[in-house]
């Protein structure tokens, strides 16, 4: 936000009224107080709270800006950099693609997407991060088993797994897309295509990964680390909860392959930095019901409006916040982190495939040029001088959402260029 020490206004009302724009930053100012007085929250989505509040308002801190030709002073507020805030989404995204650009190889790639069964909602929201984490576990053993078997593939292969926890409603809708090299290295060296149109047996699957997700919910039943729902207190009601969970048909389903990698590209834009809701999805907030945009899958993609009460809009955004630290995105098999470059070598040889470009580094200012046509530097009053930066105001040292007080809260912000 660049402006003349105009501070933030709080909109409410449909989207799209004469010079308001609705955002969740609107409605969690409004609203945070009630909700947190009635609501026991985590202290990550109290700082998700605060820092979607503060987003770009001096709350966030600020960079005071002087016009080298013209002397216009401005103040551009801070972005507060917070992975579940929608205004902050694009930047990180668009850096994360540009990496990612240089890794992709000349192939089909498959996208396949494991869901857990919604009788686990509960237990989740009680052990959110050893359940993600068993979630992982349980699609990463699933596609590499598959990949070296010598039926499908015979080699390693290489996948992106991009957790997702909601559906178009907000309800929690826990699921992992994951993005399939159309092949994969084997022990010898050599680069195994898989088919252009057919990777691994979907029900097959489905059968191997509710078996490997379940052997580890057992067994985190028995070393005790989990917190229980009461109707779970009890061993005989645990063993009841498995056997109805191995009975449940798993949904584990594949769509069409991506002819290649900008296609790729353009589909992990769309998934892997999206957050729960975006501010273009809200339609209107009255100060009790919010309505937004969404789409029904269960009935043929039909789009329509949902009408939440606050309370429950907030409930179900709060969802979806995932654990301090925990990765959402993640890389297995010839992909993995830790040997990425060795494999991706390896497997370019095997293709006779070229060392790709690096990537080209690029400024924030020169990415907002690139993407916006707008050049942050430029004197918006003038249109020729370039902006100096003279003061930085840092940000509030505990910045709270209003009336979520019960705790201190570390201040957290990120300054733009």
């Amino acid at each position: 936000m660049c402006a003349r020490a105009r501070p933030a206004a709080c909109c409410h009302g449909a989207a799209g009224s004469p010079g308001c724009r609705l955002e969740l930053a609107d409605i969690v100012r409004a609203a945070a107080a009630a909700y947190c007085a009635g609501h026991h929250l985590a202290g990550v989505q109290r700082r998700a709270l605060a820092d979607i509040t503060a987003c770009r308002t001096a709350a966030a801190g600020a960079t005071h800006l002087r016009c080298g030709s013209c002397g216009a002073d401005f103040v551009r507020y801070h972005s507060c950099g917070n992975r579940h805030c929608p205004k902050c989404q694009t930047l990180a995204k668009e850096r994360w693609l540009a990496a990612r650009a240089a890794e992709l190889l000349p192939l089909p790639y498959f996208h396949v997407v494991f869901t857990l069964p919604h009788a686990l909602n509960v237990l989740i929201q009680a052990n959110p991060r050893q359940l993600y984490g068993l979630l992982f576990a349980a699609v990463s053993a699933t596609l590499l088993e598959f990949g070296r078997n010598a039926r499908w593939l015979g080699a390693e292969i290489g996948a992106t797994l991009v957790l997702h926890t909601w559906g178009q409603n907000l309800s929690q809708h826990v699921h992992v897309h994951a993005l399939v090299a159309g092949g994969g290295l084997a022990p010898d060296g050599a680069f195994v295509r898989a088919g252009a149109r057919f990777l691994f047996p979907v029900k097959a699957l489905s059968q191997v990964f509710r078996g490997k997700f379940l052997a580890g919910l057992e067994a985190l039943f028995a070393k005790s680390g989990l917190r229980l729902p009461q109707d779970l207190g009890q061993e005989p009601a645990r063993r009841r909860f498995l056997a109805d969970l191995r009975r449940t048909a798993w949904v584990v389903y594949a769509k069409r392959p991506f002819a290649g990698p900008q296609a790729v590209l353009q589909y992990l834009g769309r998934y892997t930095h999206r957050i729960a809701i975006s501010n273009n999805r809200l339609v209107s907030f009255d100060g009790r019901d919010v309505r937004f945009r969404w789409r029904d899958y269960a009935h043929g993609n039909r789009r329509g409006v949902m009408r939440l009460s606050v309370d429950e809009f907030l409930r179900r955004f709060l969802l979806h916040v995932l654990p301090a630290g925990f990765t959402r995105i993640r890389h297995i098999g010839f992909m993995a982190n830790r040997r990425k470059a060795q494999c991706l070598a390896k497997a370019r040889a095997a293709l006779a495939l070229p060392e790709p470009p690096p990537p080209a580094t690029e400024s924030v200012a020169e990415f907002m040029l690139r993407v916006s046509g707008s050049d942050p530097t430029l004197c918006p009053v003038c249109g020729t001088g370039r902006l100096a930066v003279i003061s930085i105001q840092p940000p509030l040292r505990a910045h709270r959402a209003p009336g979520c007080d019960n705790g201190p809260l570390r201040a957290r912000a990120r300054a733009p260029p």
